[in-house]
């Protein structure tokens, strides 16, 4: 009594396709902090920290390659399936063909991709953290994602990891109050009404053809 109710994703319609269709493309925060206007190829971005996929996707429809991990069998499921349906879709499918989802834990994989010396040119992390710093209650969906996995209990771990992987860039999403992710500052961040991007430049796209 009093959860949040049934969750699914959903990339097809509602809020997934009003996004796509009408958040602002290049210029919005998210691709401005992964450098999508910037670079003059499409991009390889793994996201360590994927959730319910929503902002992969957005990348995903601008042209790059998104490779996703998720921790929760169960968060795995609903992003399978949502992306499953998606595939389906005319207006998504090319989108969703961008998109390689594992279940993974984070670090263990990005050591993994190190070992193997394969890069990704942005790492993004999205790592789950408390909501008592904001005044406005967290989304049905946020609520359902802190309820089965909690906090990330490697979140210390995610940064130095992510920086060891990433080509050109590594970003942090975060609340706006909340610290930063570890003691390194970050190079710049992009700052919205409820949140912030981190950005962690480590090579500038422009010194690649």
């Amino acid at each position: 009594c009093g959860g949040p109710g049934p969750v699914r994703v959903d990339l097809t319609g509602g809020a997934a396709r009003h996004r796509r269709l009408y958040g602002g493309g290049k210029s919005q925060y998210l691709t401005r902090a992964v450098g999508v206007g910037v670079a003059k190829r499409p991009l390889s971005v793994l996201d360590a920290t994927a959730g319910l996929g929503g902002d992969a996707f957005v990348l995903a429809a601008l042209g790059c390659t998104v490779t996703l991990l998720e921790r929760s069998a169960i968060i795995h499921a609903l992003l399978k399936d949502g992306l499953g349906r998606a595939a389906h879709n005319s207006e998504t499918a090319a989108i969703v063909g961008r998109m390689q989802l594992l279940q993974a834990q984070s670090v263990e994989q990005m050591t993994l991709y190190r070992t193997a010396r394969k890069q990704f040119d942005v790492v993004y992390l999205d790592p789950m953290f408390s909501h008592s710093r904001g005044s406005a209650a967290p989304k049905k969906e946020m609520t359902v994602l802190h309820r089965l996995l909690g906090s990330d209990p490697d979140a210390d771990q995610l940064l130095p990891a992510a920086l060891a992987l990433a080509k050109h860039r590594v970003v942090v999403k975060r609340a706006r109050k909340a610290d930063e992710l570890g003691p390194q500052p970050p190079s710049y961040q992009l700052r919205g009404r409820s949140g912030r991007f981190d950005i962690y430049a480590l090579k500038g796209f422009q010194m690649e053809g």
